[in-house]
C-alpha cells in the first residue's frame, strides 16, 4: 500500500451518512448550512459503495443519486414517493428537499408511520433542511441530526502534516 493511499481523507459526507443509518427512527430531520453540497456528498457516497439513495424534489420526483437518469415513476408527488418509500421493501435511504408547509394530513401520516417503520427493516427518510414548525411537529418521532459539526474540529501537527 502506498503512502498516499494510505493517508487519504475519509470521503466527506461519510460521517453524517453513518448517523443517518445509525439513527434510532425511521426518520431523520437533518440540518444543513450547504444542502446542494450535502447532496453531492451523498451522491459520490451512493456511486462508490452502491448503496440506494434517492432524492425527492418538488419539481423533478423520486430519482436515484447513483444513477442520474433513474426516475422513479409516479413519485412526483410528495403523497405518491412517501407512499412508494413505505411500500418498498428494499433497503433505501431517501432524501426529501424542498418541502413546504401545510403538509396534508395524509403526508403528514405517512411521515409518521414511516418514523414507526420495523427495526429489522432498513429504510431511512431524511427531511434536509425542512421548516421548523414541521420539525417541532413530528418531535420525538424524528432523530434530529446537523451535517456540521457542533464542535470546531481542532488541528495538529502530526510528522509534519495537519491532522484533524
Amino acid at each position: 500500500m502506498t503512502s498516499a493511499m494510505a493517508s487519504a481523507p475519509p470521503q466527506a459526507g461519510t460521517e453524517i451518512f453513518e448517523h443517518i443509518l445509525a439513527a434510532s427512527s425511521g426518520l431523520v430531520v437533518l440540518d444543513s448550512k450547504d444542502v446542494h453540497e450535502l447532496i453531492n456528498q451523498f451522491r459520490v457516497i451512493a456511486r462508490h459503495s452502491g448503496q440506494a439513495v434517492y432524492l425527492w424534489q418538488p419539481d423533478t420526483g423520486l430519482s436515484s443519486l447513483r444513477d442520474v437518469h433513474v426516475r422513479v415513476p409516479d413519485c412526483q408527488r410528495l403523497g405518491n414517493a412517501l407512499r412508494y418509500m413505505q411500500q418498498s421493501m428494499h433497503f433505501g435511504v431517501y432524501l426529501l428537499v424542498g418541502l413546504e408547509l401545510p403538509l396534508s394530513a395524509m403526508d403528514a401520516t405517512l411521515l409518521r408511520q414511516l418514523a414507526r417503520s420495523p427495526k429489522d427493516h432498513l429504510r431511512r427518510v431524511v427531511l434536509i433542511d425542512v421548516p421548523a414548525a414541521l420539525a417541532e411537529h413530528l418531535g420525538d418521532l424524528a432523530t434530529h441530526l446537523r451535517s456540521e459539526d457542533s464542535q470546531p474540529q481542532r488541528l495538529r501537527l502530526r510528522d509534519g502534516r495537519w491532522l484533524v
